[in-house]
């Protein structure tokens, strides 16, 4: 008998294998809080399927994600961004990434961690939804509202309440898989 997952990644493999491994599972690591960071703001606008399909694509052109590397991009490097077919070719998006990096580390040095920063929003425990269907979920809440405000008042782009919701159901702020998807409980 198949496992029953969540609506949104029925038919697509890989699909079924971020909600299957990652989503909603609890990140506390800088290296990967940034990295879903940079992944959500380049989706917004776009469905998560394609960001998740240049995942790789996106780690290579970005260094892997390091922020400190990101946060020191000059004019170069953002040209040779844009010419890169492999992601999201978008100037905005590839400047709020170098704006986001640099924004990313003030924030572990007043905090001690990203981690410890974002986490506080929710007093370092995930909320647990209950959503018998996947589309009563939110786009945005209250604290997605209120982290959103901060991180822009903090100079990071691309952070809208809905991209930050995303980023809480990602990195497992916030559990929204359905009740009865088996990573309901795991997670």
């Amino acid at each position: 008998m198949e496992k029953h997952r969540c609506g949104w990644c029925k038919g697509d493999a890989l699909y079924q294998k971020y909600h299957d491994e990652e989503w909603g599972v609890p990140v506390k690591d800088d290296e990967l809080l940034f990295e879903f960071l940079i992944l959500e703001t380049f989706q917004a606008g776009l469905s998560w399927i394609t960001i998740l399909r240049k995942r790789e694509n996106f780690r290579q052109a970005f260094d892997h994600f390091d922020y400190k590397k990101i946060a020191n991009y000059g004019d170069q490097k953002i040209e040779s961004l844009l010419g890169d077919a492999g992601i999201i070719r978008n100037k905005l998006k590839i400047k709020a990434t170098v704006t986001n990096a640099q924004a990313f580390i003030a924030v572990q040095k007043e905090f001690g961690s990203f981690s410890n920063y974002i986490w506080g929003f929710v007093n370092g425990q995930p909320v647990k939804n209950n959503h018998i269907n996947y589309k009563n979920a939110p786009a945005h809440t209250p604290i997605s509202d209120a982290i959103s405000k901060d991180l822009k008042k903090r100079g990071f782009k691309f952070v809208g309440s809905t991209v930050i919701y995303a980023h809480m159901q990602a990195t497992g702020m916030v559990n929204d898989h359905e009740v009865n998807c088996f990573r309901y409980n795991e997670v």
